[in-house]
């Protein structure tokens, strides 16, 4: 195999005219440079350099050879200033995964920082699948977000963004809408419409009302909070529907604060533990907690 410094000592030699140009422009001794143009032309097993006067002239091998090793330099140099991007975060890509409620809140703010300070950073976003844990645990994505707690995810680390508390949705007729703010225990005999499927987030609600003292009888089940604003509106019962969720409120509900206690779920972004440091993501995730400081 053809030694690459060598062949970068041939491409001196051929530039310069001689081997003692090539010393001076290298740093090497005359000597030095003509062992390693040898060791080259052994390696290749052909002359590469001929005399012609005083000093040297390539021969067609060492033509070809130079200008490959001039490709080399060129490619080299592209590599490294390549590769200065990517560990000072101006160049990558970043595969995130976000569940839809933090989208607009949170993922659309950082993503517009990150490209503003990164815009050589390209971010491949995707809603979330049933187990984003396993995508940053296996190294199909670099970050996601998700609710839960920290804890008991071997392999990943979470980092906490927010608490997200839920608020009560009521019809706008409901005996509590003049209230300011509703406590959990005036909802024990409440008639209730599902907002979360079975997971951490209808485990939050539910732990505020075991702390409350009751457990929720729920009428209706709802594939998303849009549909639950609907339900309630209609007069099918009341919900808790988490801040981020809301978005457009309907024109027919109100919505009050809850407290004693506050079901809040908590939002994390999930990194994986043994992954190399990366500015482009440690700058993703300060935009996202800047985010949900401002939601």
């Amino acid at each position: 195999m053809l030694d690459v410094r060598r062949m970068q000592v041939l491409l001196a030699v051929v530039d310069s005219g001689s081997v003692t140009g090539a010393a001076g422009l290298l740093g090497y001794t005359p000597s030095a440079v003509s062992q390693q143009v040898a060791a080259l032309e052994k390696e290749a097993g052909t002359a590469l350099l001929e005399r012609v006067g005083r000093g040297v002239r390539a021969t067609a091998a060492g033509v070809l050879l130079a200008r490959y090793a001039d490709a080399i330099g060129r490619q080299v140099a592209e590599a490294e200033t390549a590769l200065a991007d990517l560990v000072a975060g101006r160049t990558g890509r970043l595969a995130v995964r976000y569940f839809a409620t933090a989208g607009s809140g949170l993922v659309a703010p950082a993503v517009a920082r990150l490209r503003a300070e990164h815009p050589g950073v390209r971010i491949d976003l995707r809603l979330a699948d049933a187990d984003p844990l396993s995508d940053v645990r296996e190294g199909r994505a670099d970050l996601a977000l998700v609710v839960g707690s920290p804890g008991g995810f071997g392999g990943v680390r979470l980092l906490h963004l927010q608490d997200d508390p839920y608020l009560a949705v009521l019809p706008a007729s409901h005996r509590l809408a003049s209230r300011p703010y509703v406590e959990m225990r005036d909802l024990a005999e409440e008639v209730w419409v599902g907002s979360e499927w079975p997971g951490p987030c209808l485990d939050a609600q539910l732990a505020a009302c075991e702390a409350a003292g009751f457990r929720p009888v729920f009428a209706v089940e709802s594939e998303d909070y849009v549909t639950a604003q609907g339900f309630v509106a209609a007069g099918l019962g009341i919900a808790l529907i988490p801040r981020l969720g809301l978005g457009a409120r309907h024109p027919s509900v109100v919505v009050r604060e809850v407290r004693r206690p506050v079901p809040v779920r908590g939002i994390y972004a999930a990194v994986r533990e043994s992954a190399p440091e990366q500015p482009a993501l440690s700058a993703f995730v300060a935009a996202l907690r800047e985010a949900a400081a401002a939601a």
